[in-house]
């Protein structure tokens, strides 16, 4: 790679995690394959290192499966989503075509998945120092104070990156109230997809009394949201 070449990269990535508007605007109108594929590479660098540094504190492997299943989910929601964002859009008052839609969510995406990684040496330093998982321990609470903290981050990370994708949308929109209404509706979409996504992949750390697996045995029986009802239950009974 050339000086310019390294030189136009930084700089494309600083304008991405800068979310200059304007410039993230005119990068939708035209499709850019080198583009595309950097954003690529930042969501499954990104994203892959905290995985790994999470997921780490299983096991190794449960680090290496964790670093390939983060960054799948968020390349899957960005593919299966962007048609439907792109018919969701014009009804809700803006026009734009699946290119634009994908373009959009994946730049957003690429920004949270930059976020994730900026955080994994963080991530990494509290598994560290963390109680380790011993033979005939259940080590509950440090379970759950990892899961706590995959869960904050990620959502941190997300909320910025929706930020950024609102400011683009208004941008495109024209105005506050139809960028709110196509944002709301997309991150639905992403929501509803991303979450069945994560429960068809899970674990991402793996429960202390579990063995370490890529997906669990009945990964594909039932759904999140029958999940998140029988929880309900439980918890209000």
């Amino acid at each position: 790679m050339t000086v310019a070449a390294a030189n136009a990269h930084r700089l494309e990535f600083r304008s991405l995690l800068s979310g200059e508007v304007e410039t993230l605007a005119g990068w939708l109108r035209v499709w850019n394959p080198r583009r595309i594929r950097d954003q690529v590479g930042i969501i499954v660098i990104g994203a892959g290192c905290f995985g790994a540094a999470v997921g780490s504190w299983r096991a190794p492997e449960q680090a290496l499966f964790a670093a390939v299943k983060l960054p799948l989910i968020l390349l899957l929601t960005a593919g299966g989503n962007g048609l439907l964002n792109a018919m969701l859009a014009p009804l809700l008052g803006l026009s734009i075509p699946f290119r634009q839609s994908f373009l959009a969510v994946l730049s957003s995406f690429a920004i949270a998945a930059a976020i994730l990684g900026g955080m994994s040496p963080v991530a990494g330093f509290i598994i560290w120092n963390a109680p380790p998982l011993a033979a005939g321990q259940s080590n509950s609470s440090t379970h759950a104070g990892v899961m706590l903290l995959l869960v904050v981050t990620v959502a941190f990370a997300g909320i910025a990156a929706n930020l950024r994708l609102w400011q683009l949308l208004r941008q495109l929109a024209g105005g506050r109230a139809v960028a709110s209404r196509v944002l709301f509706a997309w991150l639905a979409g992403n929501l509803l997809l991303g979450s069945q996504l994560a429960w068809n992949l899970r674990p991402f750390i793996g429960a202390p009394g579990l063995p370490v697996e890529f997906l669990r045995v009945e990964a594909f029986k039932g759904n999140f949201f029958e999940a998140v009802g029988r929880s309900t239950v439980r918890l209000f009974n």
